[in-house]
């Protein structure tokens, strides 16, 4: 069975960062993609971030590029996301998603960004 939790997050003043981790069970890590989607407040689900091959490919969307970076620790099998630079419009809950169709989600971190 595969396993998805996150952890980290919480409220931070704008500007400020967040570190984001996500720890993994039952995936053969870096054999697909490791991926961080976000959902805003009564907005629908956005894709932030994946990375696939031990950190050979990685992608951002346009919204956080510059601010973000996602990497993963494969001893640990964690997959983390640093955000620094954040702004009021990164709020909202980020989601650790494993696999190519999106097919292991985590529960989620609410993350705020408010002064």
């Amino acid at each position: 069975e595969v396993q998805v939790v996150e952890s980290g997050g919480g409220l931070v003043q704008p500007g400020g960062s967040l570190r984001l981790s996500c720890v993994t069970s039952g995936f053969t890590f870096n054999s697909s993609s490791m991926n961080w989607v976000r959902q805003a407040p009564g907005k629908g689900l956005e894709w932030v971030s994946s990375v696939y091959g031990y950190m050979s490919n990685i992608w951002y969307s346009d919204s956080v590029k510059g601010r973000i970076t996602i990497s993963t620790d494969n001893a640990k099998n964690t997959l983390d996301l640093q955000m620094n630079s954040l702004r009021p419009e990164d709020t909202g809950v980020y989601y650790c998603v494993l696999g190519e169709f999106m097919d292991y989600w985590g529960k989620g971190r609410l993350v705020t960004v408010s002064s």
